[in-house]
């Protein structure tokens, strides 16, 4: 796999660390990849500076929040010229309940990752905003079970 990115074996092994986690101090940091603290505060500026670290989020625990359904939702749509794909892009940024939304390829267009309090808060936000969402064609729910996996988005192996 090609590297988009011009990053040695040092700025990965940061890279891994705060995708594991973002509040560790730059004197930790630096520790754990083998650099002094200095040196290691201009390399995650850096990465910050050219949007490979684009930002920093505490990862909060959902149901003990009171949020106990997630659940993923395929979207198609009736036609998908690149107005209409903007116009459903847009709905998705004002839906509190959609976390994240991917344009896909295949028998949908988007893939909605929502979280809510309980079913009827979902059901409804499928029924009454999504479904009657202009252009909205099909929608197919996916309720999940229990989460098995919760890694950094991104797979840094051992550099």
């Amino acid at each position: 796999m090609p590297i988009k990115a011009d990053l040695d074996a040092i700025d990965w092994k940061i890279l891994r660390e705060l995708q594991d986690d973002g509040r560790i101090t730059n004197v930790e940091l630096s520790r754990r990849v083998g650099i002094s603290a200095p040196p290691c505060l201009r390399r995650v500026k850096r990465l910050e500076e050219t949007g490979i670290i684009r930002r920093y989020r505490a990862q909060l625990n959902a149901p003990s929040l009171g949020f106990d359904v997630v659940a993923f939702c395929l979207v198609g749509l009736k036609h998908q010229s690149e107005a209409e794909l903007k116009a459903f892009a847009d709905s998705t940024r004002h839906w509190t309940i959609v976390r994240a939304a991917w344009m896909v390829s295949g028998d949908s267009d988007f893939l909605l990752h929502c979280v809510a309090g309980d079913l009827g808060t979902f059901q409804t936000f499928v029924i009454e905003e999504l479904t009657s969402t202009p252009n909205v064609d099909t929608v197919r729910t996916a309720l999940t079970i229990r989460q098995v996996k919760d890694e950094g988005l991104v797979a840094i192996g051992e550099v």
